[in-house]
Parts: structure tokens; sequence; C-alpha cells
């Protein structure tokens, strides 16, 4: 199984709507416990390209 790529950083980027921890959306984040392994794996895939352009705060 793929455990969560959370970082316990959860704030939201109000502009892309993405988790500046992880990379997820909420909807991802509430609904990751129902994805399938397939599917986990696929979006941890896209995760390190959408946290590569979401300003982390100082």
């Amino acid at each position: 199984m793929i455990e969560s790529p959370c970082t316990r950083l959860c704030e939201i980027d109000a502009h892309s709507g993405l988790c500046r921890g992880c990379g997820r959306t909420m909807a991802e984040i509430t609904g990751w416990s129902r994805l399938s392994p397939a599917a986990r794996e696929a979006l941890m895939r896209q995760l390190p390209a959408r946290l590569a352009p979401v300003a982390r705060p100082a």
C-alpha cells in the first residue's frame, strides 16, 4: 500500500488550490483513502511537478 504524501504542512495555496506541503487538492486529500493503489501511485508521480510552482511560506 502507498502511504499518504502528507508532510503535515497543511496549507492550501489560494491561487493553485494545492496543499503547499503535499501538492494535493482538497478533494484528493479527503478522497485519498478511497483511491485504488494504482490511482494513488499515479497521483504520487504528479506531485513533484505540482509542488515546483507553488510558493512556499517564508
